[in-house]
Protein backbone atom coordinates (compact mmCIF):
# COMPACT_ATOMS: atom_id res chain seq x y z
CA UNK A 1 0.00 0.00 0.00
CA UNK A 2 1.24 3.76 -0.89
CA UNK A 3 1.16 5.98 1.57
CA UNK A 4 -1.40 8.15 2.09
CA UNK A 5 -2.73 10.75 -0.52
CA UNK A 6 -4.97 14.16 -0.28
CA UNK A 7 -6.31 15.68 -3.49
CA UNK A 8 -7.71 19.09 -3.43
CA UNK A 9 -11.04 19.27 -5.25
CA UNK A 10 -13.05 22.29 -5.18
CA UNK A 11 -12.76 23.74 -1.56
CA UNK A 12 -12.44 20.01 -0.11
CA UNK A 13 -10.32 18.17 0.21
CA UNK A 14 -10.25 14.15 0.10
CA UNK A 15 -8.33 11.85 1.55
CA UNK A 16 -7.33 8.70 -0.16
CA UNK A 17 -5.44 5.64 0.34
CA UNK A 18 -3.78 3.55 -2.83
CA UNK A 19 -3.22 -0.28 -3.06
CA UNK A 20 -2.30 -2.11 -5.84
CA UNK A 21 -3.48 -5.56 -6.83
CA UNK A 22 -0.89 -8.07 -7.24
CA UNK A 23 -2.61 -11.27 -9.11
CA UNK A 24 -6.18 -11.84 -10.03
CA UNK A 25 -8.67 -11.32 -7.85
CA UNK A 26 -6.61 -9.55 -5.47
CA UNK A 27 -9.30 -6.06 -5.82
CA UNK A 28 -12.22 -8.45 -4.84
CA UNK A 29 -10.06 -9.07 -1.78
CA UNK A 30 -8.76 -5.67 -0.78
CA UNK A 31 -12.74 -4.24 -1.85
CA UNK A 32 -13.86 -7.03 0.54
CA UNK A 33 -11.94 -6.39 3.46
CA UNK A 34 -11.29 -3.05 3.51
CA UNK A 35 -14.67 -1.52 2.28
CA UNK A 36 -16.21 -0.52 5.49
CA UNK A 37 -13.12 1.96 6.11
CA UNK A 38 -13.74 4.58 3.49
CA UNK A 39 -17.22 6.67 1.41
CA UNK A 40 -16.30 4.78 -1.77
CA UNK A 41 -13.76 2.35 -3.30
CA UNK A 42 -12.28 3.85 -6.79
CA UNK A 43 -11.15 0.72 -9.25
CA UNK A 44 -8.38 1.77 -11.46
CA UNK A 45 -8.05 -0.92 -14.32
CA UNK A 46 -10.37 -2.84 -17.22
CA UNK A 47 -13.20 -3.89 -16.72
CA UNK A 48 -12.77 -7.14 -15.10
CA UNK A 49 -10.69 -5.32 -12.19
CA UNK A 50 -14.09 -3.22 -11.83
CA UNK A 51 -16.53 -5.77 -11.90
CA UNK A 52 -14.19 -7.85 -9.20
CA UNK A 53 -14.72 -4.75 -6.94
CA UNK A 54 -18.22 -4.38 -7.62
CA UNK A 55 -18.65 -8.04 -7.08
CA UNK A 56 -17.51 -7.49 -3.69
CA UNK A 57 -19.22 -4.74 -3.03
CA UNK A 58 -22.61 -6.32 -4.42
CA UNK A 59 -25.33 -5.56 -2.00
CA UNK A 60 -23.29 -4.13 0.65
CA UNK A 61 -24.86 -0.73 -0.30
CA UNK A 62 -21.39 0.97 -0.59
CA UNK A 63 -20.08 3.09 -3.27
CA UNK A 64 -18.17 1.74 -6.38
CA UNK A 65 -16.01 4.67 -8.68
CA UNK A 66 -15.25 2.47 -11.33
CA UNK A 67 -11.81 4.72 -13.31
CA UNK A 68 -10.90 3.84 -16.85
CA UNK A 69 -7.65 2.17 -16.91
CA UNK A 70 -8.17 -0.42 -19.69
CA UNK A 71 -8.64 -1.05 -23.60
CA UNK A 72 -12.00 -0.94 -23.57
CA UNK A 73 -13.36 0.91 -20.64
CA UNK A 74 -16.89 -0.80 -21.48
CA UNK A 75 -18.49 0.03 -18.20
CA UNK A 76 -16.72 3.97 -17.74
CA UNK A 77 -18.11 4.47 -21.63
CA UNK A 78 -21.66 3.29 -20.47
CA UNK A 79 -21.82 5.59 -18.13
CA UNK A 80 -20.58 8.80 -19.51
CA UNK A 81 -17.61 8.76 -17.62
CA UNK A 82 -14.14 10.32 -19.10
CA UNK A 83 -11.84 8.46 -20.34
CA UNK A 84 -8.83 10.82 -18.73
CA UNK A 85 -8.22 9.67 -15.43
CA UNK A 86 -7.75 12.83 -14.26
CA UNK A 87 -11.25 14.18 -15.62
CA UNK A 88 -13.08 11.01 -14.38
CA UNK A 89 -12.38 11.25 -10.68
CA UNK A 90 -13.54 15.05 -10.67
CA UNK A 91 -16.17 14.16 -12.47
CA UNK A 92 -17.11 11.20 -9.95
CA UNK A 93 -16.42 13.59 -6.88
CA UNK A 94 -18.59 15.92 -7.88
CA UNK A 95 -21.25 13.30 -9.29
CA UNK A 96 -24.25 11.48 -8.12
CA UNK A 97 -25.50 8.07 -7.63
CA UNK A 98 -26.87 5.34 -9.27
CA UNK A 99 -27.63 1.92 -8.82
CA UNK A 100 -27.71 -1.02 -11.61
CA UNK A 101 -28.67 -4.65 -12.25
CA UNK A 102 -25.67 -7.10 -12.30
CA UNK A 103 -26.26 -10.25 -14.09
CA UNK A 104 -24.18 -12.94 -12.22
CA UNK A 105 -22.86 -16.17 -13.25
CA UNK A 106 -22.77 -19.81 -11.76
CA UNK A 107 -19.43 -19.78 -10.41
CA UNK A 108 -20.59 -16.39 -8.62
CA UNK A 109 -18.80 -13.93 -10.84
CA UNK A 110 -20.85 -10.66 -11.94
CA UNK A 111 -20.52 -8.99 -15.13
CA UNK A 112 -22.25 -5.35 -15.46
CA UNK A 113 -22.96 -4.81 -19.40
CA UNK A 114 -22.75 -7.85 -21.26
CA UNK A 115 -21.75 -11.60 -21.27
CA UNK A 116 -22.30 -14.19 -24.70
CA UNK A 117 -20.93 -16.56 -26.91
CA UNK A 118 -19.50 -16.01 -30.98
CA UNK A 119 -18.30 -13.28 -32.47
CA UNK A 120 -17.87 -10.96 -29.41
CA UNK A 121 -15.64 -13.81 -27.90
CA UNK A 122 -13.73 -14.15 -31.14
CA UNK A 123 -13.31 -10.62 -30.66
CA UNK A 124 -11.70 -10.63 -27.14
CA UNK A 125 -9.50 -13.68 -28.66
CA UNK A 126 -7.97 -12.54 -31.75
CA UNK A 127 -7.54 -8.63 -31.22
CA UNK A 128 -3.82 -8.44 -30.88
CA UNK A 129 -2.43 -6.15 -28.24
CA UNK A 130 -0.35 -3.85 -30.72
CA UNK A 131 -3.51 -3.14 -32.36
CA UNK A 132 -5.66 -2.55 -29.01
CA UNK A 133 -2.34 0.26 -28.16
CA UNK A 134 -2.96 1.47 -31.78
CA UNK A 135 -6.56 1.75 -32.10
CA UNK A 136 -7.85 1.68 -28.75
CA UNK A 137 -11.33 0.03 -28.81
CA UNK A 138 -11.62 0.39 -32.57
CA UNK A 139 -9.78 -2.51 -32.45
CA UNK A 140 -12.12 -4.84 -31.82
CA UNK A 141 -14.49 -3.58 -33.88
CA UNK A 142 -11.99 -4.45 -36.90
CA UNK A 143 -11.55 -8.36 -35.84
CA UNK A 144 -15.23 -8.15 -35.35
CA UNK A 145 -15.90 -7.59 -38.64
CA UNK A 146 -12.83 -10.15 -39.50
CA UNK A 147 -14.43 -13.24 -37.39
CA UNK A 148 -18.06 -11.94 -38.97
CA UNK A 149 -16.39 -12.60 -42.55
CA UNK A 150 -14.58 -15.94 -41.54
CA UNK A 151 -17.66 -17.57 -40.12
CA UNK A 152 -20.16 -16.71 -42.37
CA UNK A 153 -17.77 -17.90 -44.86
CA UNK A 154 -17.13 -21.44 -43.57
CA UNK A 155 -20.68 -21.66 -42.63
CA UNK A 156 -19.53 -22.21 -38.89
CA UNK A 157 -22.54 -20.97 -36.66
CA UNK A 158 -22.89 -21.59 -33.32
CA UNK A 159 -25.97 -24.47 -32.34
CA UNK A 160 -27.48 -23.41 -29.23
CA UNK A 161 -30.45 -23.67 -26.87
CA UNK A 162 -31.62 -20.64 -25.30
CA UNK A 163 -33.33 -20.90 -22.40
CA UNK A 164 -35.15 -17.53 -20.73
CA UNK A 165 -37.25 -18.09 -17.89
CA UNK A 166 -38.19 -21.56 -18.15
CA UNK A 167 -38.58 -21.05 -22.10
CA UNK A 168 -36.12 -22.82 -24.64
CA UNK A 169 -35.83 -21.87 -28.25
CA UNK A 170 -33.13 -23.36 -30.78
CA UNK A 171 -31.18 -22.58 -34.05
CA UNK A 172 -28.39 -21.72 -35.46
CA UNK A 173 -26.33 -17.64 -34.35
CA UNK A 174 -23.51 -15.86 -34.75
CA UNK A 175 -23.36 -14.28 -31.92
CA UNK A 176 -25.93 -14.90 -28.43
CA UNK A 177 -25.55 -12.01 -26.07
CA UNK A 178 -26.92 -11.43 -23.04
CA UNK A 179 -26.85 -8.26 -22.24
CA UNK A 180 -27.41 -5.24 -19.04
CA UNK A 181 -26.69 -2.17 -20.39
CA UNK A 182 -27.98 -1.76 -24.23
CA UNK A 183 -25.84 1.17 -25.66
CA UNK A 184 -21.79 0.40 -26.37
CA UNK A 185 -19.06 2.36 -27.15
CA UNK A 186 -20.28 5.90 -26.10
CA UNK A 187 -23.46 4.98 -27.23
CA UNK A 188 -22.00 4.55 -30.98
CA UNK A 189 -23.87 1.33 -31.11
CA UNK A 190 -27.33 -0.18 -29.76
CA UNK A 191 -27.45 -3.86 -29.09
CA UNK A 192 -31.21 -3.89 -28.58
CA UNK A 193 -34.87 -2.22 -27.89
CA UNK A 194 -35.35 -0.40 -24.54
CA UNK A 195 -32.22 -2.67 -22.83
CA UNK A 196 -31.96 -0.65 -19.31
CA UNK A 197 -29.08 -1.55 -16.76
CA UNK A 198 -31.77 -0.69 -13.56
CA UNK A 199 -35.11 -2.85 -14.24
CA UNK A 200 -34.46 -5.82 -12.62
CA UNK A 201 -34.09 -8.18 -16.07
CA UNK A 202 -31.32 -9.16 -18.59
CA UNK A 203 -32.48 -9.21 -22.09
CA UNK A 204 -30.79 -11.89 -24.65
CA UNK A 205 -30.21 -10.48 -28.05
CA UNK A 206 -29.48 -13.57 -30.39
CA UNK A 207 -28.10 -12.67 -33.83
CA UNK A 208 -28.08 -15.64 -36.75
CA UNK A 209 -27.15 -14.08 -40.23
CA UNK A 210 -27.23 -16.04 -43.14
CA UNK A 211 -24.91 -14.38 -45.29
CA UNK A 212 -22.22 -11.25 -45.22
CA UNK A 213 -25.44 -9.21 -46.44
CA UNK A 214 -27.15 -9.82 -43.60
CA UNK A 215 -24.52 -9.29 -41.39
CA UNK A 216 -24.31 -6.13 -42.80
CA UNK A 217 -27.78 -5.24 -42.52
CA UNK A 218 -27.94 -6.48 -38.77
CA UNK A 219 -25.14 -4.12 -38.27
CA UNK A 220 -26.16 -1.35 -40.03
CA UNK A 221 -29.58 -1.51 -38.00
CA UNK A 222 -27.67 -1.34 -34.61
CA UNK A 223 -25.67 1.47 -35.44
CA UNK A 224 -29.49 3.26 -36.21
CA UNK A 225 -31.25 1.92 -33.45
CA UNK A 226 -33.86 -0.29 -35.89
CA UNK A 227 -35.14 -2.65 -34.00
CA UNK A 228 -38.47 -3.72 -36.42
CA UNK A 229 -39.17 -7.28 -36.64
CA UNK A 230 -35.90 -9.23 -38.71
CA UNK A 231 -35.64 -12.89 -38.82
CA UNK A 232 -31.65 -12.65 -38.06
CA UNK A 233 -32.27 -10.49 -34.85
CA UNK A 234 -34.07 -11.80 -32.14
CA UNK A 235 -34.53 -10.99 -28.45
CA UNK A 236 -36.22 -12.29 -25.17
CA UNK A 237 -36.33 -11.07 -21.57
CA UNK A 238 -35.90 -12.53 -17.86
CA UNK A 239 -33.92 -13.10 -14.72
CA UNK A 240 -32.66 -16.34 -15.52
CA UNK A 241 -31.02 -17.34 -18.73
CA UNK A 242 -28.65 -20.24 -19.59
CA UNK A 243 -27.07 -20.68 -22.66
CA UNK A 244 -26.55 -24.37 -24.16
CA UNK A 245 -23.87 -25.14 -27.33
CA UNK A 246 -22.75 -28.24 -29.37
CA UNK A 247 -20.42 -28.36 -29.16
CA UNK A 248 -19.06 -26.42 -25.99
CA UNK A 249 -17.72 -23.13 -26.70
CA UNK A 250 -16.04 -20.43 -24.79
CA UNK A 251 -17.97 -17.58 -23.65
CA UNK A 252 -17.10 -14.17 -22.28
CA UNK A 253 -18.38 -11.44 -19.33
CA UNK A 254 -17.37 -7.73 -20.05
CA UNK A 255 -14.57 -8.63 -22.42
CA UNK A 256 -13.06 -11.26 -20.14
CA UNK A 257 -13.15 -14.82 -21.37
CA UNK A 258 -14.81 -17.10 -18.27
CA UNK A 259 -14.74 -20.70 -19.84
CA UNK A 260 -17.17 -22.90 -21.65
CA UNK A 261 -20.53 -23.37 -22.05
CA UNK A 262 -23.33 -24.11 -20.87
CA UNK A 263 -23.75 -20.45 -19.53
CA UNK A 264 -26.04 -19.94 -16.66
CA UNK A 265 -26.65 -16.29 -15.63
CA UNK A 266 -29.11 -14.65 -13.10
CA UNK A 267 -30.02 -10.86 -12.33
CA UNK A 268 -29.05 -9.21 -9.50
CA UNK A 269 -31.63 -6.14 -9.45
CA UNK A 270 -30.26 -2.85 -8.26
CA UNK A 271 -27.54 -4.83 -6.45
CA UNK A 272 -24.30 -2.47 -7.09
CA UNK A 273 -24.17 1.59 -6.10
CA UNK A 274 -22.30 3.54 -8.68
CA UNK A 275 -20.50 6.81 -8.59
CA UNK A 276 -21.12 8.66 -11.87
CA UNK A 277 -21.23 12.16 -14.02
CA UNK A 278 -23.63 14.27 -13.06
CA UNK A 279 -26.31 14.87 -15.90
CA UNK A 280 -26.45 17.71 -17.62
CA UNK A 281 -30.20 19.44 -17.87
Amino acid sequence: MLDAAKLAFGKRDVQCDVVLTEYAGHAAQIAASRHADYDAVFSLGGDGTAMEVAGALADTGYLLGALPGGTGNLLARALGTPLRVDRAVAALLHGQERRIDLGRLADGRRFAIAAGVGIDVSMVQQTPKWMKKLFGVGAYAVMGTVAAFKILMRRSLIQARVTVDGVTEAGAATTIMVANFGALLSDRITLGPEIQSDDGVLDVCVFSPRSLLDAIRIMWRLLRRDFSDHPAMRYRRGSRIRIETDPPCEAQADGELIGLTPLDIVVEPLSVRLLVPARVS
